[in-house]
């Protein structure tokens, strides 16, 4: 077992994502996705199922043709899509890839 303090986790930028992995397993990988004021994160195609769970803050979140704002607290859960986020106050996410 392992117990993250999803607030205190360092955040790279999105073209470091990579640091931003803090839970990798052959079929599960969690990372914290930091967007700053007016940031947005490119379409990208998930080919796994994905949450997204809102720590700070509020974003609008693309899913293939569908847009919803999620704020802190709330949870988006998807299965393989077309993803894009954007913000306009500032986001912090825990996002997680699942291959089933």
């Amino acid at each position: 077992m392992e117990v993250f303090d999803l607030k205190k986790i360092k955040a790279y930028p999105y073209k470091e994502r990579d640091k931003n992995v803090f839970f990798k397993s052959k079929r599960f990988k969690a990372r914290i996705i930091k967007l700053h004021a007016g940031e947005s994160m490119p379409t990208c195609e998930m080919q796994s199922s994905v949450v997204f769970y809102v720590i700070e803050g509020t974003v609008e979140l693309h899913v293939n043709e569908d847009i919803q704002n999620i704020k802190e607290g709330m949870c988006m859960i998807t299965g393989p899509a077309t993803l894009s986020l954007k913000t306009e106050e500032g986001v912090l996410i825990a996002g997680f890839q699942i291959n089933e």
